[in-house]
């Protein structure tokens, strides 16, 4: 805006006379060009990477600098109305990018420092949770304003639970968000970051309300925490983003409920071929992970109990088939791995031995060549790192994800740090790449609080404040074991702290037991919990509801 004006200054001052030796074209490296269209005209700039946008103006030459797109007018007038039209949109432009990265500040002095969490996953949550807001000013930043119980989210699939019961509000796992004046949540998702200045870039959520679209803004921060999560792996396997659908988020559970119950109803009308039938009602799930098993179970399960009760005329011709490249539950010991594929098959899965080719909007291609037509596919094969971190200029460690330290600090920079599935313990530290796990990351967000604290209580939460200060001890995770359902009462529970050591392993219905009984405590809220254990017991005593709503 301040280059406008002096712009405006020199043109009625000069009468207009700008431009008018060849020594000044020169010295701005611009170029003169007469536009005779009434079709409006732009102007690239090498310089800055900057669209000039010039109105309609007849037959009148220009000197287009390399500054933001201001425009001069032309040097043998005076300045015309359409000329002070160009200047003023130059404003305009000044005006924008100023508002573009409208945000918060950097911190005062005698203000609490602020600390920055980018997501909402288990990490980020477990984190929001436990840190000291006497201490801090917190900002989270995320594209989802709630954190997701994804250990439940395949029996909401199937109406076992309903959606409201695995999403926990941000603001009630951390309530200053909602309360302290300056605690913030932004319903946004982060764009870039920049070390050096202490900012991260964010671009909000576009539902097409905003005053401009995309609606951009920066975030000064002393301490920035890194828990943007992972997305899920598909190997470039063509097709699978386009016709796949995957297990992850509420909205995920949502649409694959909508598929399956559409397809169901969709199956019984008239004129219908046994084949389409078949086609329609086959369930197919990528992947023999415990994501994969427990929502093969829990389809199982809908199958046995609810379909063949309300669906009679369809009931035999819908299948679930469970395709995993190697063995189901590779993580979990050989006799629970062999428990599960009798019980799995018992309940009607289908397992097969494959590895995906391409995916097309009706049917899979395996490597073998084998079709396998399908109504529904569910991928599940684990996750990776995201574009997000992807594009960030900070070490990385195996998987491409964020490189950390022995006490979750991304080196070479300072004052960020990096958890959950987006980080990983660099080379040099000598330790693995941990698993992409709940118990990880809420482990790992807990071991951050107290580090936290400890800065804090060093007085070293401003930023560069805690540069050299002693940490204590460094993060060390200690595995509690692995649990999964399998359906029809029957669960999977192994003690082991690793895949190699010994320890307790149960399977059956006291397994499943311990699975419900753990995961209804780890449940966040007492509101969340009551949630769940009335809709199982609603479950168990009139069945899963299978109303299409949307």
């Amino acid at each position: 805006m301040a280059l406008a004006r002096i712009a405006r200054a020199n043109l009625r001052r000069s009468g207009g006379a700008l431009g008018s030796s060849a020594h000044e074209k020169d010295m701005f490296n611009v170029g003169g060009y007469t536009s005779r269209s009434n079709i409006p005209s732009h102007k690239f700039f090498e310089s800055d990477r900057k669209f000039s946008y010039v109105p309609r103006i007849k037959e009148q030459n220009y000197i287009n600098f390399s500054m933001r797109g201001i425009s001069g007018t032309p040097y043998d007038h005076f300045p015309s109305a359409s000329t002070q039209t160009v200047i003023e949109e130059s404003e305009y432009e000044f005006e924008s990018d100023r508002q573009r990265y409208a945000g918060l500040q950097p911190t005062k002095p005698g203000e609490k420092p602020r600390v920055v969490v980018i997501g909402t996953g288990w990490a980020a949550c477990r984190f929001l949770k436990g840190i000291d807001t006497r201490i801090y000013d917190v900002v989270c930043i995320s594209p989802r304003n709630h954190m997701v119980f994804t250990p439940l989210l395949a029996s909401t699939c199937v109406g076992t639970l309903e959606f409201r019961t695995v999403a926990e509000p941000v603001s009630r796992i951390q309530d200053s968000l909602a309360r302290d004046p300056n605690s913030y949540f932004f319903l946004a998702s982060c764009t870039g970051i920049d070390t050096g200045k202490h900012e991260i870039y964010c671009e909000a959520v576009n539902n097409g309300g905003l005053p401009q679209e995309p609606y951009q803004f920066k975030v000064a921060y002393d301490k920035l925490v890194i828990a943007s999560g992972s997305e899920p792996l598909t190997f470039g396997i063509k097709g699978v983003k386009e016709n796949a659908f995957f297990l992850r988020e509420v909205n995920h559970a949502q649409e694959i409920r909508k598929r399956l119950l559409l397809n169901l109803m969709l199956s019984e009308n008239p004129g219908i071929s046994e084949e389409d039938k078949k086609r329609l009602l086959h369930c197919v799930v990528i992947g023999g992970g415990p994501t994969g098993v427990e929502f093969s179970g829990e389809l199982s399960d809908f199958i046995m109990r609810d379909v063949q009760e309300r669906y009679t005329h369809v009931k035999d011709y819908i299948h679930v088939t469970l395709i995993e490249a190697n063995e189901i539950l590779s993580s979990f010991d050989v006799s629970l791995r062999q428990y599960a594929t009798k019980h799995l098959t018992k309940s009607g899965v289908r397992l097969m031995r494959g590895v995906v080719k391409e995916v097309h909007p009706k049917k899979i291609i395996l490597s073998d060549g084998t079709e396998v037509p399908y109504g529904l596919l569910v991928w599940s094969t684990g996750v990776g790192a995201s574009e997000f971190v992807k594009t960030l200029d900070l070490p990385k460690s195996q998987g491409g994800r964020i490189g950390v330290d022995d006490w979750l600090r991304v080196p070479s920079v300072e004052d960020v740090f990096a958890l959950g599935d987006c980080a990983g313990f660099l080379e040099h530290t000598g330790r693995p790449v941990l698993p992409a796990l709940a118990q990880v990351a809420e482990r790992q967000g807990k071991f951050l609080v107290e580090l936290f604290d400890e800065i804090g209580n060093q007085n070293g939460g401003k930023a560069y404040s805690a540069k050299g200060m002693p940490l204590g001890e460094p993060f060390v995770y200690k595995h509690l074991g692995s649990m999964a359902s399998v359906g029809g009462y029957k669960a999977l529970v192994d003690l082991r702290q690793s895949k190699d050591s010994k320890g307790l392993s149960l399977a059956g219905f006291v397994s499943w037991m311990i699975w419900r009984s753990a995961y209804l405590t780890r449940v966040l809220s007492w509101r969340n919990r009551f949630y769940v254990a009335v809709n199982w017991a609603t479950t168990l005593v009139f069945g899963r509801d299978n109303s299409r709503i949307g």
